[in-house]
């Protein structure tokens, strides 16, 4: 580093601690379950006051690269963050293979994924979600609420809306395990062939209530995460409503550059 305290070419000396932090991190010096060093060993480490590592430690937590227990201090992250592949995760392929979208993504990224099911019952649609339904609001829906894990983590609070003139003659719709593929292939079984699936996202702190959910810092990002299921015959036949830990995700879009 070797700048004075307080400025220099890289910014701020809590700045440039952070970065050097954060470099040991991913250049695998500090290993994943590895401690991060107390504030008093930085303090000595740096010759820096404590308000200064403070500051510091603020910005690695920002890296998503570390999380802090209570009472324990930092500790190395011990998972990479799953890579959501928007332009194939929803692939025909591999629906009628098996595999559902959120179980290959966890495989792919060498994660043990877990699924654990809230709720599925019937429910009065949400405004914005009938809207999206293209049905009146306040009309029943099923909703299928799940909670995902990720290395025993809860990363990702999921709950879908379907109508209920569409699912209720597709009794796997109910069950905790509708089966290979997941909901859509059944929805395709049943004649429902997609066409295209459009998600909007938006990141923002989680409330409190949201990081007690997901075993979050309070104030921790998060990405709302909306997607309509469409059909080719254009109807939305499920909306599905996400609340995502932000550090535990990389989102990648293809883009076609022609017509």
């Amino acid at each position: 580093m070797g700048t004075a305290a307080g400025g220099g070419a890289s910014g701020p000396r809590y700045v440039q601690i952070a970065e050097e932090i954060v470099q040991q991190i991913r250049a695998g010096i500090m290993k994943p379950g590895d401690m991060v060093p107390s504030e008093s060993e930085l303090v000595d480490r740096y010759g820096v006051s404590g308000g200064t590592i403070r500051k510091a430690m603020v910005e690695v937590r920002a890296s998503g690269l570390v999380e802090t227990r209570h009472g324990k201090g930092s500790i190395v992250k011990d998972r990479p963050p799953v890579r959501h592949r928007s332009s194939d995760r929803f692939r025909r392929s591999l629906r009628q293979g098996g595999h559902a979208a959120y179980l290959a993504e966890s495989a792919q990224s060498g994660a043990t994924a877990k699924v654990s099911v809230l709720y599925i019952g019937p429910m009065d649609a949400p405004e914005e979600t009938a809207q999206r339904l293209g049905i009146p609001a306040g009309a029943q829906v099923l909703a299928r609420r799940r909670l995902y894990f990720r290395n025993g983590t809860p990363v990702e609070v999921a709950t879908s809306y379907l109508p209920w003139d569409i699912v209720k003659d597709i009794p796997e719709l109910f069950a905790e395990n509708p089966g290979g593929g997941g909901i859509y292939a059944r929805l395709e079984d049943h004649g429902h062939e997609f066409a295209e699936f459009v998600e909007t996202l938006q990141a923002r702190p989680a409330s409190k209530a949201e990081a007690s959910e997901l075993a979050l810092s309070p104030g921790a990002a998060v990405v709302h995460l909306v997607r309509e299921a469409r059909t080719t015959a254009g109807l939305v036949v499920e909306v599905c409503d996400t609340l995502m830990a932000a550090d535990q995700f990389v989102f990648e879009y293809r883009i076609p550059a022609d017509d």
